[in-house]
């Protein structure tokens, strides 16, 4: 088994804690709100949405994919940092024993944020993962992550 990781850094206008509150605290009914076409829906197949939960997020009808489930590994309120592992679904093939993300915004001297992500494919085998396959997820998140953060402009008085 290797382990290929990525890191990739959006910025933002809005500050880490209304970005947080919106971006992954509550992601699972702002995003299938706003964009639809990329999450249907997701729901909670077991837990209460805490470190060890574990979510089905069925995809729009602009996907290439159907649905994956994934387990929350950590919520840090505190120092907005979040990760967790997609553990099934149609985005693993069978080169790909799951894949594990981990999210962290920083407050930018601009008073917005520094949004790093880092994704780790665990593979199966001798596969190797290599940035240009990674590159269309890494422009669909940069592309939802633009939408909520448009919303949070259009939309000052939510998630004060």
């Amino acid at each position: 088994m290797g382990v290929f990781t990525y890191e990739t850094e959006f910025t933002s206008v809005i500050p880490p804690p209304r970005l947080f509150k919106a971006f992954i605290l509550d992601a699972d009914n702002l995003i299938p709100k706003i964009a639809p076409q990329a999450v249907k829906c997701a729901e909670i197949i077991e837990g209460d949405g805490g470190v060890g939960t574990i979510k089905k997020i069925t995809f729009g009808e602009g996907s290439q994919f159907g649905s994956v489930t994934h387990k929350i590994d950590g919520i840090d309120k505190d120092n907005f940092a979040y990760s967790y592992s997609l553990v099934e679904g149609d985005a693993l093939s069978d080169k790909i024993e799951k894949i594990s993300y981990e999210t962290k915004l920083v407050a930018s001297s601009d008073g917005g944020s520094v949004i790093k992500s880092t994704s780790n494919y665990h593979t199966k085998g001798d596969v190797e993962i290599k940035e240009e396959h990674v590159k269309a997820g890494k422009e669909k998140a940069s592309h939802l992550f633009k939408l909520v953060e448009d919303y949070l402009l259009a939309n000052p008085n939510e998630y004060c």
